[in-house]
């Protein structure tokens, strides 16, 4: 499952929003800027969550927004003919930021300390792949259960579920059984992704 693959479906949805950030004058660092804000704003509303079901409902619409500028900020550079590695690595640097906040947001919300810590580095260690292959002179690996996307989705309606659900299954409630999804998925994928980065440098 990867809705990576409909990017290009994205990118023509996108096209009356880049049409109005370029009318506004905007640039694609200053989108990625406001998108870590977003992110931040998110992980906050997740962490009331725990005692506050219905600031789930505001941290899925923030997760929303989050990756919907991070699509916008890419299809703008690429508008503006602005495609630069600077503005790549700012990308990389605000994503893997914005995935920190919003999933030590879900588990502190929830009191899951060491489960966050197992969900943060799945999250991170994939996405370190993905660019360590190209590191080496491979072409960036997107391979996986899992992508981004995939993850916004599923932060996105586990929080709307949350806030009108309060199911607990062995122990652990709704949230709690995402970070627990995105620890074991993550390092899976992380393990597929040096598997075949390693078969091909080989």
């Amino acid at each position: 499952m990867t809705l990576d693959q409909l990017r290009p479906t994205a990118n023509r949805l996108l096209e009356p929003f880049v049409d109005l950030t370029e009318r506004l004058g905007l640039s694609p660092n200053g989108i990625s800027v406001v998108a870590l804000f977003v992110a931040v704003a998110a992980g906050g509303a997740f962490y009331f969550g725990g005692e506050m079901p219905t600031a789930y409902l505001a941290g899925a619409a923030l997760v929303f927004v989050n990756g919907w500028l991070d699509l916008l900020d890419g299809a703008l550079a690429r508008r503006l003919d602005e495609d630069s590695d600077a503005g790549d690595l700012l990308d990389h640097v605000v994503d893997r930021y914005a995935d920190i906040v919003i999933v030590a947001g879900l588990a502190a919300g929830i009191e899951r300390y060491a489960l966050g810590l197992a969900a943060v580095t799945g999250v991170l260690m994939t996405s370190y792949l993905g660019t360590q292959a190209q590191a080496v002179g491979l072409d960036r690996v997107y391979g996986g259960v899992l992508g981004r996307a995939d993850r916004l989705v599923l932060i996105a309606a586990v929080a709307i579920a949350a806030a009108f659900v309060d199911l607990s299954v062995q122990g652990l409630s709704l949230v709690g059984w995402l970070l627990v999804l995105f620890a074991v998925v993550g390092h899976l994928t992380t393990l597929q992704r040096f598997y075949s980065a390693w078969r091909a440098l080989e």
